[in-house]
């Protein structure tokens, strides 16, 4: 392994062979060799610097080599270790979606099978509600049949989803169930006699379904038990007229005396 030396070395060097000869000259050697010894260890000193000098750029030009080989392998390492984090978060992203993609799969055979079990529930809740209908208090009836009559068509409509039917089919439910907590009055045709009559219905719940002829002569009531309308008193007519008003919003609301059947224990 060679040593390399700044150049002021080598001019000392130089220095101090040419004192070594101009030294031995005073001592009585010859001048002529002592300058062709001086020379020559000049052109020496010259020939070694100019070596030393070449020797040292090469060794300068390895060391920049090997100074940006080192950063580009710490660059390449850097892009490694983040390479690696990021194959992690990969590698936990498409764990998460496979189990994703297996319960969406649970999800859609659950749903075929639901859709399966769903069906004949609600035709059984339509025909339910029909009979409902049928065996209800007649108000409102060809409204009434055909909301379950439109159920039934669209049970068998392929562009309705189940979610859809079922949706619609709890919507009737919910009507019906909230004719049984409000008051209603409106204008229909009442059959009786072989004739048709258009007069005022007042429906208190399902507890009283009563009506009034426009002039206000006649008031009657439904009867459940004998499943037939009923000529009430005139000591009706102000009451049940009040209470049409009231449905209405035409007046404020107040109490009113009507006709109620009595209660009968369940059997």
């Amino acid at each position: 392994m060679f040593e390399i030396r700044p150049p002021w070395w080598r001019t000392c060097r130089v220095f101090e062979v040419a004192l070594a000869v101009s030294v031995g000259a005073g001592l009585g050697g010859p001048i002529t060799a002592g300058a062709a010894s001086v020379n020559e260890a000049i052109g020496q000193e010259v020939t070694g610097n100019t070596a030393n000098a070449v020797s040292q750029k090469k060794v300068d030009k390895l060391s920049d080599q090997t100074e940006d080989l080192a950063a580009a392998y710490r660059s390449a390492l850097q892009s490694t270790r983040s390479l690696q984090v990021y194959n992690q978060q990969l590698e936990s992203l498409i764990a998460s979606q496979d189990s994703e993609v297996a319960s969406l799969e649970k999800q859609i055979d659950s749903v075929t099978e639901v859709g399966r079990e769903i069906m004949p529930l609600m035709l059984r809740m339509i025909d339910t509600l029909d009979q409902f209908v049928s065996l209800d208090v007649p108000f409102l009836e060809e409204e009434r049949r055909d909301r379950v009559q439109q159920l039934r068509d669209m049970m068998d409509r392929a562009d309705v989803t189940i979610s859809e039917k079922y949706r619609r089919l709890l919507e009737s439910y919910q009507i019906e169930y909230d004719y049984g907590r409000n008051i209603e009055a409106y204008s229909g045709e009442l059959a009786g006699d072989g004739q048709k009559r258009t007069v005022d219905f007042l429906r208190i719940g399902r507890i009283a379904l009563l009506y009034q002829t426009l002039d206000g002569e006649e008031t009657g009531a439904w009867d459940r038990e004998a499943g037939k309308w009923v000529i009430l008193g005139d000591d009706y007519r102000g009451s049940v007229g009040q209470g049409i008003r009231m449905a209405r919003k035409q007046v404020a609301p107040n109490l009113i005396r009507i006709p109620v059947p009595a209660a009968v224990a369940a059997k």
